[in-house]
């Protein structure tokens, strides 16, 4: 995506490291999948005339094809928390039974994005979480609205992704930026037009985690449990700072400081994706296969002197398609992501470097779930614009985003530009901005495990440090590593750690390091 601040989404190759976690959640009083609840939880905090969505009926039933979960059911929410008498929007929820059969509760599941679906993460967490906790709790995920299955954002086909994924504007002009921002105007008017009416000026973080809380009570749980990856961090500390008192035990992992704005989120982006591309050079070079040579300032030059020539020139592939400069930085972030993925990005780079883009073409169209046949199979990218547009647009002031690219450019030279001039991509976003809250201390809640490696490059690790102060139970572990996610990833330190806290509720020590 040009110039955009990176998705925020686990990524299901990552073999990152991992963590601990702490906090003695209230017992829970739970129904286990194989029975419909006749009555659920009583809400805790429920906005006043809201109490219908915390009773309403629950049909749990077989899931539709394609969904891998236990049970699938719809629910209903308001489509404007402001008006629980108005409009009503749909989400989608399903949940797997605990092995063990006889379930302590249910853990909640979110993998980032914004826009990447739960409930298809549930299918992948059922291989990251251990046997013992899957033994005592049920999963349960729901599809945050706007995302997949629940009133989902709706904008381009196929080839006008395609086209608007690979669109390279000289940023160094007026012109430039103004064309970029026309083209993401253009894709803002076609996911108001082909999204259900209302829908885009309500999907933001706050409302989402408004509906969480109703979801938790439709399960039965007095307690929300949770684990979340990345922006599901930020929706997990956003529940928190509004219902404190129905926290459970909440793990957030990668995690992303939720008072960061649009313009703070690009740049500590830059600088992480640097730093981690750096490190993916220093061990290339210690290899015999590596494309790269010289010094890692050397080896960085030739990545940064091949991106500069796919402005110019894109390259060849074997699709067909050209490998323009976007679409080339995308091929080569998303290995980052995982350690596990570095080899990946070496035979990349390797023929790219001879000439030949479609390895990165590749990775790039892995990363936005574009499929062979030049379809899209999520609306992630969509759902991922149209969230980031209500949360946290970065400013459209022309003399500041030039002087924030520049600034850009000092720390992450390489990369930089494809994360300036953010905020072209909100600027003529067809609803306002709503913003976050003020204040995510969640006074009252039990202790919050903020996991963070200290060389993610889509969260950088102040950030999780960042979110742990700021919550006021905010226990943090500390992953010395590579990558982006880290519970149940390859780490027994962290495995166990996490592991112990969701079972027993044990705490980490303070400084524990995995």
């Amino acid at each position: 995506m040009p110039s955009a601040r990176r998705r925020l989404a686990l990524v299901a190759t990552l073999s990152a490291v991992l963590a601990l976690a702490g906090c003695v959640a209230p017992v829970h009083q739970v129904t286990p999948p194989t029975a419909n609840p006749s009555a659920a939880v009583p809400p805790s905090s429920a906005p006043a005339g809201s109490e219908k969505y915390y009773t309403q009926h629950v049909d749990w039933s077989s899931c539709p094809k394609g969904t891998q979960a236990d049970q699938c059911a719809t629910i209903d929410v308001p489509l404007d928390w402001a008006d629980p008498s108005g409009a009503t929007v749909k989400l989608a929820v399903a949940r797997d039974a605990a092995t063990g059969g006889n379930p302590v509760g249910s853990i909640f599941v979110n993998p980032g994005g914004p826009g990447a679906s739960a409930i298809d993460f549930l299918s992948t967490v059922d291989t990251i979480m251990s046997a013992e906790v899957r033994d005592e709790y049920d999963l349960v995920a729901f599809d945050p609205r706007g995302v997949a299955r629940s009133t989902p954002v709706t904008c381009y086909d196929g080839p006008q992704m395609d086209e608007l994924t690979a669109a390279d504007f000289d940023l160094t002009t007026d012109a430039g930026v103004q064309a970029q921002e026309d083209a993401w105007g253009a894709f803002g008017k076609a996911c108001a037009a082909h999204t259900q009416a209302g829908v885009l000026g309500h999907i933001d973080t706050v409302t989402s985690a408004r509906d969480m809380d109703v979801v938790r009570a439709l399960v039965g749980d007095v307690t929300l449990d949770y684990l979340g990856y990345s922006y599901g961090t930020k929706l997990g500390a956003t529940y928190a700072a509004l219902f404190p008192t129905t926290v459970g035990r909440m793990v957030l992992d990668s995690a992303l400081d939720p008072k960061v704005d649009g313009d703070a989120m690009s740049a500590g982006q830059a600088a992480g994706f640097e730093s981690a591309l750096r490190a993916y050079v220093t061990d290339c070079l210690g290899g015999s296969r590596c494309p790269l040579s010289g010094s890692v300032d050397n080896a960085m030059g030739q990545i940064k002197t091949m991106l500069d020539r796919t402005h110019t020139s894109p390259l060849p592939t074997s699709s067909g398609r050209r490998l323009t400069a976007p679409l080339a930085f995308t091929g080569i972030a998303y290995p980052l992501y995982s350690q596990s993925a570095w080899p990946q990005l070496t035979t990349a780079l390797r023929a790219a470097l001879a000439g030949d883009g479609s390895v990165l073409l590749a990775l790039s169209d892995a990363y936005y779930d574009r499929a062979a046949d030049g379809t899209y199979t999520t609306n992630t990218t969509e759902a991922f614009s149209a969230i980031s547009c209500l949360d946290l647009p970065a400013t459209t002031d022309l003399a500041k985003m030039r002087a924030d690219a520049a600034q850009i450019a000092q720390v992450a030279p390489t990369v930089g530009e494809f994360f300036s001039y953010s905020g072209t991509l909100c600027a003529q976003w067809p609803v306002p901005a709503v913003g976050g809250l003020t204040d995510y201390s969640a006074k009252g809640a039990p202790p919050i495990l903020v996991i963070g490696t200290t060389n993610d490059p889509a969260t950088p690790y102040v950030w999780a440090q960042a979110l742990a102060s700021e919550l006021s139970s905010g226990v943090l572990l500390t992953h010395v590593g590579e990558g982006h996610g880290v519970y149940g990833l390859g780490n027994a330190c962290a495995t166990s750690a996490v592991d112990d806290y969701f079972l027993d509720g044990t705490t980490p020590a303070v400084g524990t390091r995995c």
